[in-house]
């Protein structure tokens, strides 16, 4: 007798290591055999078996000591989803592990893991740009500036101009409607 694998698990592992992430632990109070068996079959970096909550903890901090950014994701009061830099809580869990969690998967498919991160990657790209583009921009108006190719005035409101046209481009979505589209096509199959 075990749990039922979710039919998604394997595709979403996988797509998350399309995206990036690195290291795949499963940690489960279930037996080493049971614990093998579902490893195996979603293919996972590493397994922990018959782990009690403190030993998640622990693992946790070992983890971040380390230097490593930790997701824990989790159902149960048992999980350590406060200790990890992320917690994530599934919603049809305990309600406490909502409650303590950083962010709630409110559907019941694990693929929504993917969608978040890859709204993560896009975040982070769109902020390195915006980054690049605010620097790279405002240098160019302060040296066409003191080379006197362009007045103060223009200077600033050039840099005003800037501004306004990064937080229009911020506020676009960070999916476009095909990748979306094909994400939920992926999570129905």
């Amino acid at each position: 007798i075990e749990d039922p694998l979710r039919d998604e698990a394997k595709d979403t592992i996988d797509a998350l290591r399309s995206l990036g992430v690195k290291n795949i632990v499963m940690m489960t109070g279930d037996s080493e055999r049971t614990a093998r068996a579902i490893a195996e079959k979603v293919g996972v970096d590493q397994y922990f078996s018959e782990v009690l909550p403190e030993d998640k903890a622990g693992f946790v901090e070992r983890e971040k000591a380390l230097g490593h950014k930790v997701i824990m994701i989790g159902d149960g009061i048992n999980d350590s989803l406060s200790a990890a830099d992320v917690g994530i809580a599934i919603s049809e869990g305990a309600e406490i592990a909502r409650e303590i969690a950083d962010i709630t998967i409110s559907e019941e498919n694990l693929y929504q893991l993917v969608t978040l991160k890859a709204i993560s990657n896009g975040l982070m790209k769109r902020i390195h740009g915006n980054y690049r583009f605010v620097i790279g921009f405002n240098l160019g108006l302060i040296l066409l500036g003191v080379a006197g190719v362009i007045a103060p005035a223009t200077s600033a409101l050039l840099h005003n101009t800037s501004t306004l046209g990064i937080s229009l481009k911020s506020m676009t979505n960070l999916l476009n409607e095909q990748e979306k589209r094909k994400e939920y096509e992926e999570a129905e199959a």
